[in-house]
């Protein structure tokens, strides 16, 4: 199945503890059906030092289900994604509510 959410699209968290939050998708694991977005749904982490970093407790983003994000569209307003296939047969993610096309 194409990929709705993909890593760039500004998102909206719709359940949970950070529900209305907004951020930045900076990894989708499509097999896990997650996304990390940047800056929510934040976890402590206690880590090891090594070489190439500090150690001690630290704050990361966790990973969240896809259904429990939507894209954020022009109008600041949550909406669901879908696709078209252009008279030039390119297929493209428009948004469901006001149609636009997405670009990326």
């Amino acid at each position: 199945m194409a990929a709705k959410i993909r890593k760039g699209d500004k998102v909206v968290v719709l359940t949970g503890r950070d529900k209305g939050r907004t951020g930045e998708v900076f990894e989708v694991r499509p097999d896990a059906g997650t996304a990390l977005v940047r800056g929510v749904n934040m976890v402590k982490r206690h880590q090891k030092q090594t070489q190439a970093q500090e150690g001690g407790i630290i704050s990361k983003e966790a990973p969240i289900q896809l259904s429990n994000i939507a894209y954020v569209g022009k109008d600041g307003k949550p909406t669901r994604i879908g696709f078209k296939i252009l008279a030039d047969g390119k297929k493209v993610r428009i948004a469901k509510s006001s149609g636009a096309e997405i670009d990326g």
